[in-house]
This record gives structure tokens, sequence and C-alpha cells, in this order.
């Protein structure tokens, strides 16, 4: 079972954010992933989009999305960006500019097996569906 991974660093998404968008394509087909990114209205369906595009490529045997699943999305914390705004009577408020740090792993679908419900029905398979 091939998997491939990509990671985005340093994203100038707020996690909470986007966690939004990844929650939307976990779990999905990789074409119906990219097609619910490029219809979605969030700011960080793009980067997010960029993301799973760079996991497809990095899947050298299976080039086709259809087959492939999105197995685990998460987002972490990255780095803040700390600045300063100045506010009434000299005082200053610190900002917190937000980064994200996204991991999107691939997994082909697996074939279904043979010796299944399919085949048991059929009356082949085990022993046991025989008698």
């Amino acid at each position: 079972m091939k998997e491939s991974r990509a990671v985005g660093n340093y994203v100038r998404v707020a996690p909470r954010k986007a966690r939004l968008v990844v929650d939307l394509i976990r779990g999905r087909a990789a074409d119906d992933a990219l097609a619910a990114l490029a219809l979605s209205r969030k700011r960080a369906a793009h980067p997010v989009g960029k993301i799973l595009r760079s996991a497809l490529a990095n899947l050298q045997a299976s080039k086709r999305p259809e087959t492939t699943v999105v197995h685990r999305a998460f987002v972490d914390e990255g780095p803040m960006l700390k600045r300063y705004m100045a506010r009434a009577m000299g005082r200053a408020t610190m900002i917190r500019r937000r980064t994200s740090r996204i991991t999107i792993v691939l997994r082909e679908r697996e074939a279904p097996a043979s010796g299944g419900l399919a085949a048991r029905a059929a009356g082949t398979g085990t022993r046991r569906a025989r008698r």
C-alpha cells in the first residue's frame, strides 16, 4: 500500500481557520477533495489545495487521483509573528499573526479482497462457506 505525504510550513492562515477546510477533505477521494476545495470560499482552501496537489505528485506509483484517498490530514500551529499596535495613552498591544503547519497523507485505495462476501455467495472460497 503506497503512501505519500506533503507538509506546508509557515502557511499564513490561522490554524483554527485552516482546520475547517482540512476537515472537509479528510477521508475523501483525492479528486473529490480537489473539487471540494475548488468550490470552497474559505481563504485557506488555496494553500490546502496546493499541499494536496503536492502530495499527489509525491505519489509515484499511482497517478490516478480517483484511486487515492486522503488518509490523514491535520493542522498544527506554526510560529507566531509578533507585532505591536499603538493604543491609547502611549500603550502598545501585541498582535499575534498565527501561522499553520498543514500535513496531508494520501494512501492508495485497497482493492477488494478475493474470497469475500461475493465469493461466499457464489459458493467458492473457504470450506465453511461450502457446507
